[in-house]
């Protein structure tokens, strides 16, 4: 038993089995949540589901609550020193999508929280492994990785919004064009953009219906189109708003500041799709020589090898 615990193949064998576990039991929740419409059908067939729901609702909402509060004393050794630092982690949290006055305590808490499960996995290991140089050692990058892990989780988020927002946002101008020049104003257009684009582009659509909904509690336009530009994080989204304010500062065709942005979008989108198609031949460099070269040459080369040898060996046992 101890030798078993003392081998580090199995060992390593065994996290990974976990991890891989755990991230199949993770995506087949998500898999498995069924949309609104098929949920609210089955409560009428079966009225006790309903009731299943809700407590299990009301048991997770609980869970959340104490989380809530627990957060505060968790992330209190991890608080910035400075105000500098806390605007860093509140934009970077506002590019992911977590716009809530206790998002930076709760994203702290959750970096402790991760730190104290890292230490109590790696603790546990250690010592069914026994106490060394080695395990220690493993122990403390286990737990270095759980603590930067919700960072890593928070750059990826930040990442794909972005990525959403500036692959969204051409049609988005293409449909504010057709809006403006319908007679709609600026608010209005963002509106009814945020209205037609709720269901295909879910980020986008928020984001101008953040904007319009400041504009509405009396927030300058200039104000709103800057809060629009930092709050996403696009440098592209920051252009816009830049256009938007100078067109309605010195009172130039706000459509063609659209349509000039939307064109200038699409060909650095176009350029972008073609650089990463110029980069292909290089990256499908390594897979070649590491998988399909070696294949080819043992179809190419692997009969004539062998009748060498069968030659090479019926001369040699004639010549004996």
């Amino acid at each position: 038993m101890t030798a078993i615990f003392e081998n580090p193949t199995l060992i390593s064998l065994a996290v990974g089995g976990a991890v891989i576990a755990a991230a199949w039991i993770l995506m087949d929740m998500l898999a498995g949540k069924k949309p609104r419409v098929e949920e609210r059908l089955e409560e009428f067939k079966d009225p006790n589901l309903r009731r299943l729901r809700e407590e299990k609702t009301s048991k997770t909402a609980a869970m959340a609550r104490a989380l809530q509060k627990a957060t505060p004393a968790l992330a209190k050794p991890l608080q910035p020193k400075s105000e500098r630092e806390v605007s860093k982690l509140r934009a970077r949290l506002m590019h992911a999508g977590f716009r809530g006055d206790n998002a930076p305590t709760m994203f702290l808490g959750l970096k402790f929280l991760t730190l104290i499960v890292g230490l109590f996995i790696s603790g546990g290991g250690v010592l069914f492994v026994g106490v060394g140089t080695q395990s220690m050692l493993r122990a403390g990058m286990f737990a270095c990785g759980m603590f930067f892990l919700p960072d890593l989780l928070l750059s990826y988020l930040g990442r794909k919004r972005k990525e959403s927002i500036f692959l969204a946002l051409p049609d988005a101008l293409d449909l504010m064009v057709v809006c403006v020049e319908a007679g709609l104003g600026l608010d209005q257009a963002m509106r009814k953009v945020a209205e037609e684009m709720e269901k295909t582009y879910r980020v986008v659509a928020e984001e101008f219906g953040i904007c319009n909904l400041q504009l509405q509690m009396g927030m300058t336009r200039s104000e709103a189109l800057q809060n629009l530009g930092n709050r996403s994080g696009v440098d592209d989204l920051k252009a816009l708003a830049s256009i938007l304010i100078q067109a309605d500062k010195f009172g130039s065709s706000i459509a063609q500041a659209l349509r000039v942005q939307s064109e200038s979008m699409r060909v650095r989108r176009s350029q972008i799709a073609e650089e990463k198609a110029a980069k292909t031949a290089v990256k499908l460099i390594f897979p070649l020589v590491l998988f399909i070269f070696p294949g080819i040459f043992v179809v190419l080369v692997g009969p004539a090898g062998i009748s060498m040898y069968r030659e090479m060996f019926t001369a040699m046992n004639g010549g004996g």
